[in-house]
């Protein structure tokens, strides 16, 4: 039985500095720092894991102790880890500064351990989706593709960042899942991002399922091929730090489709866990599966 979620992407570790007060540019600012494991694809395999889904991550890290760590509290979380490389270098991170309030102000990925990921170790057989996160390069992420569709294996793909959308634009054909904001879908379609519904439509021509268009605060539309689309307002929530949310409300949305929601009610139970993320200092929260469950829904769900 295909049951298993294989997460192709990027894992990294995180290092998040958050003002102590309103940010003030080009200068030193009192704050703190944590340094803890990240990147989109673990995050995302983190989550399922800790959501009781079946999920294998293939990965890169370095041969250091950012990889330990990165590859231990993965594995604590549920994910297998045993398709994740341990290259010779050092492990990716991802540096981020928050402002007071939590919001992103600026962040650098340095991800290029991610080149030494190896697909022979992507297995598929037993797969029920690959979810694939745009810190690949063009060729990597084309294999994983073009396996997925020899497989006969459904794929979601994760955009990451307005770059990473362009670079990897020719790929998003024949999707079941593509999850970008307004930005994104933009750089996907080379549209402009206010036209949004229209580059909706164009990736439905291209092929795809589902296209599950993020607005942050306010909220999310899905756009199922062949229906009307449907707005999700965002789950009231008090912000400790965003970072991770998106990886959280994708893992959230698999892990609800995996047991037979549709593509809606599975994205409520994402708004759900982005909001519960958000509230926690912690890039994946150890507890969301309760969380989840004690969050308050959105308002009319």
């Amino acid at each position: 039985m295909k049951q298993w979620v294989v997460v192709v992407g990027g894992t990294n570790m995180d290092v998040v500095a958050r003002t102590s007060s309103p940010l003030v540019p080009a200068t030193s600012n009192p704050g703190h720092t944590r340094i803890s494991p990240g990147g989109v694809g673990r995050n995302v395999a983190a989550c399922l894991g800790l959501l009781g889904a079946p999920v294998r991550l293939v990965s890169a890290v370095g041969d250091d102790a950012f990889g330990d760590e990165a590859l231990r509290v993965t594995a604590a979380c549920g994910a297998d880890v045993a398709a994740v490389r341990r290259a010779p270098g050092t492990t990716g991170t991802y540096t981020a500064v928050l402002d007071d309030r939590g919001e992103l102000v600026a962040a650098v990925s340095d991800m290029a351990i991610v080149d030494e990921l190896q697909l022979e170790t992507v297995h598929l057989t037993d797969a029920a989706l690959v979810v694939l996160d745009g810190n690949l390069a063009h060729a990597q992420a084309a294999r994983v593709v073009a396996a997925a569709a020899e497989a006969d294996v459904p794929v979601a793909f994760e955009p990451v960042s307005v770059a990473k959308a362009g670079r990897l634009a020719d790929l998003v054909h024949d999707l079941f899942l593509v999850t970008p904001n307004t930005d994104e879908i933009a750089a996907l379609t080379g549209r402009d991002h206010a036209d949004w519904r229209a580059a909706v439509a164009d990736l439905h021509e291209r092929g795809v399922e589902h296209v599950w268009v993020r607005h942050g605060a306010n909220g999310s539309w899905m756009c199922s091929r062949g229906e009307e689309p449907v707005h999700l307002p965002a789950v009231p929530a008090t912000v400790v730090d965003v970072t991770g949310a998106g990886d959280a409300m994708l893992a959230a949305w698999v892990a609800a489709w995996l047991s037979g929601e549709d593509a809606v009610a599975a994205a409520r139970l994402g708004h759900r866990a982005a909001a519960a993320t958000v509230a926690s200092p912690h890039t994946v929260r150890p507890d969301l599966a309760d969380a989840i469950e004690q969050h308050p829904s959105e308002k009319g769900s």
